[in-house]
């Protein structure tokens, strides 16, 4: 027993994101809700639909999640079947490959998506069909961000192994509370505001409770998140095509699975 504790000490103690996935989760817990219910205690009125609102952006954000999780999933699922290999044997271009993965992503993020939109009008007399045309944009603007994550996430499998599996789950959590899906960025310390205005996610979010809120469009932050969005989508891009040539050169695509 006590040689069987010290094998899974030493894993943990060898692992950096092992360490940081059990310090993160309540981390993350901890500031996501300390904000929304600051937010909440200072402006109690702020909203005057608050189920309305909150399950919007609640529905936009699980629009966010499903977009890169499933293409995190599509990928992991190649090294689970240990089919890892036989997709880079097949004649198949890396643009070929991230195409195809985006694609079937968006297929599985709308299984999982429509469902619960469906729902939200009889169950809570609100519906996220209200906001408009807009919302294509607002969907776009999530599902790019969220298949960015994605690419991102699958580079880092590709140069540090299945380790850096958990990321894959966690990732989008670390974004939440300065992504301001629940609050404004008003509610950020001076300091966290200036990081969230590079994050796509705070336009959007801020979009979504001006169309609900305020019945109002700003175009602007709309063009500030798919800026921002195609920026960093073709630095995720490089970020693949980088790992993937250095895991082949250091030959561990062909572990990778094993």
């Amino acid at each position: 027993m006590y040689a069987l504790s010290i094998r899974h000490l030493y894993l943990i103690k060898s692992s950096f994101p092992r360490i940081l996935d059990l310090i993160y989760w309540p981390t993350i817990q901890i500031i996501l809700w300390g904000f929304i219910s600051k937010f909440f205690t200072m402006y109690s009125d702020y909203y005057t639909n608050t189920v309305g609102v909150i399950l919007s952006c609640a529905i936009l954000y699980d629009f966010l999640f499903r977009s890169s999780i499933s293409f995190n999933m599509l990928f992991l699922e190649e090294i689970w079947s240990r089919n890892f290999t036989n997709l880079f044997v097949a004649p198949l271009k890396i643009s070929e490959i991230i195409i195809a993965l985006t694609s079937t992503a968006l297929i599985r993020t709308l299984i999982g998506i429509v469902p619960a939109i469906l729902l939200m009008s009889p169950l809570f007399d609100v519906s996220i069909l209200d906001m408009g045309a807009t919302l294509f944009l607002l969907f776009l603007s999530l599902y790019m961000f969220g298949t960015t994550l994605g690419i991102l996430v699958t580079s880092g499998l590709l140069r540090f192994g299945p380790s850096f599996e958990n990321t894959a789950w966690s990732s989008l959590f670390l974004l939440a509370p300065l992504g301001c899906v629940y609050y404004p960025i008003t509610i950020l310390p001076d300091w966290l505001q200036i990081i969230s205005k590079f994050l796509p996610l705070v336009y959007i979010f801020e979009e979504a409770r001006s169309i609900l809120v305020n019945n109002d469009v700003n175009y602007i932050n709309i063009m500030n998140a798919l800026v921002l969005n195609v920026f960093y989508f073709l630095i995720s891009v490089f970020v693949f095509y980088f790992s993937f040539y250095g895991a082949r050169k250091k030959g561990t695509l062909v572990n990778m699975g094993e």
